[in-house]
């Protein structure tokens, strides 16, 4: 069970979802370090902060679902699969900066407990998008 989870080809949909979320993990660890980083230590707006965080999440994302999460892929063009990986994180990009937008702004959360909001809807939207376009 441990290997099919970890080492194995994930074929089902359960190991898929169990991995997503493991490499989601690493790159929210990514994403939020970040954030944290240049907003506290630097003074670096948080928005701004957020545009440079999310990034280097979704990068580390896409590393971590074509390596170990998603076995199929839905696209031979390398190029495609990075187009329409990053379309999606686009879409996640837009969510997670009017999230944290609305959030901290008009509810007026701290900039971290928005980014938690922000960070359980974009999840959803990216790996039903991944998951049903990128790599079905």
């Amino acid at each position: 069970m441990i290997n099919r989870l970890f080492t194995h080809r994930p074929h089902t949909i359960s190991v898929q979802a169990f991995r997503y979320v493991l490499a989601g993990g690493a790159a929210c660890a990514v994403d939020y370090s970040t954030l944290i980083i240049l907003t506290e230590a630097f003074k670096v707006y948080y928005l701004t902060s957020a545009a440079i965080a999310f990034i280097l999440g979704a990068l580390t994302s896409y590393a971590l679902n074509v390596a170990w999460v998603f076995d199929k892929r839905a696209f031979k063009d390398r190029r495609l699969e990075i187009s329409i990986f990053f379309g999606i994180a686009i879409v996640g990009f837009v969510l997670n900066y009017y999230c944290l937008l609305f959030f901290t702004e008009t509810v007026k959360l701290h900039y971290i407990f928005s980014k938690v909001i922000s960070t359980i809807i974009v999840a959803v939207v990216n790996f039903s998008g991944r998951k049903y376009i990128l790599f079905h």
